[in-house]
């Protein structure tokens, strides 16, 4: 069974969408797009030889799903008109602009009984997937997401648009809800802030610190989750996993073994260094595929339209927080 899909939104992201799609052939058939720049459309058009509509109404009544690559302002205005007609939804991060919005959207999604799946790329990360057997409850994370400056994507602040990757990720890992958080923020280039750390504490003691910055001399997507006797580096970026354990030393052990003695009365441990062999994927593709597989199978997306409204709130969080000691003019 095909899904017949269209796209709103045909800009940098939306054209590595409507790319992808198009190589799902066997899952999707491509109807069409929309994007109100018409000079825009042409390009697209023209370029992947999809049809490009004039109004969003007209295609969203040839279609199964819709795949909401807009920006973010643009986010619940699309889903809303979708939801109201049955269609399943695919929606970029962050899930829409405000909390009103989600919580409008939450009960609109509820009502028509549509499947949502929020675009938090890194949830398919292949270095991220290969970590999930090592997470035991970890009490420390720190997580930098960094990048070089690019015009692009000012318009919203930086923790809406890196931060709340990490967010998402750690909501997810640490499963507790969030009881405190203090954040900082500066506004340098833009209007909004361009540089953001955060720390959030949990109710089952964990704490996160998470730093994002769009104006970076480097690019750098690590995170690090310290529990007992393990250390979980994730290297979004890179595609990179290295778990530093302690294991018990069973038998006699071996002489290159780096033995760590303990306090006296505790058996000593050995340290080993791990880099898991990860399956390489594209993240984007994976999660076309798992929205496809979750809409004909009548099942719960892997990143449900709760998991968007939660990353959401807590990003909200942080930058009430942030407006508190350098107001947003």
């Amino acid at each position: 069974m095909k899904l017949k899909v269209g796209i709103v939104g045909v800009g940098h992201l939306g054209k590595i969408h409507l790319r992808i799609l198009q190589q799902l052939s066997d899952l999707y058939t491509i109807v069409g797009f929309y994007d109100p720049d018409e000079t825009t459309s042409e390009e697209v058009e023209h370029l992947f030889g999809v049809q490009s509509f004039s109004q969003i109404d007209e295609l969203l009544g040839l279609i199964d799903v819709l795949d909401i690559v807009a920006p973010t302002p643009f986010h619940f205005h699309y889903a809303a008109k979708a939801a109201e007609l049955g269609l399943s939804i695919f929606v970029e991060k962050p899930v829409v602009e405000t909390l009103d919005e989600a919580e409008k959207l939450k009960s609109l999604v509820q009502k028509n009984g549509v499947i949502v799946q929020v675009g938090h790329v890194e949830r398919f990360n292949p270095a991220y997937l290969a970590a999930l057997p090592y997470f035991q409850e970890p009490m420390f994370i720190e997580t930098h997401r960094l990048a070089m400056f690019n015009p692009r994507g000012t318009d919203v602040p930086v923790v809406m648009d890196l931060m709340i990757h990490d967010i998402d990720i750690i909501l997810k890992v640490v499963n507790s809800k969030v009881k405190n958080v203090a954040a900082s923020g500066v506004t340098v280039v833009s209007e909004t802030p361009d540089i953001a750390n955060a720390r959030l504490e949990f109710e089952n003691g964990c704490v996160a610190n998470l730093t994002s910055s769009r104006l970076s001399l480097k690019n750098m997507r690590k995170s690090r989750f310290f529990q007992q006797n393990a250390y979980v580096s994730v290297d979004f970026l890179n595609k990179e996993l290295e778990v530093v354990k302690l294991d018990k030393i069973e038998g006699e052990p071996d002489p290159f073994d780096l033995i760590l003695p303990l306090a006296e009365g505790k058996n000593p441990r050995k340290l080993t260094i791990d880099k898991p062999e990860l399956v390489p994927n594209n993240a984007i593709e994976e999660e076309l595929k798992s929205f496809y597989h979750a809409v004909v199978n009548k099942q719960e997306a892997i990143v449900t339209l709760n998991d968007g409204v939660e990353a959401l709130v807590v990003a909200q969080m942080i930058m009430d927080k942030i407006a508190e000691f350098r107001p947003i003019l």
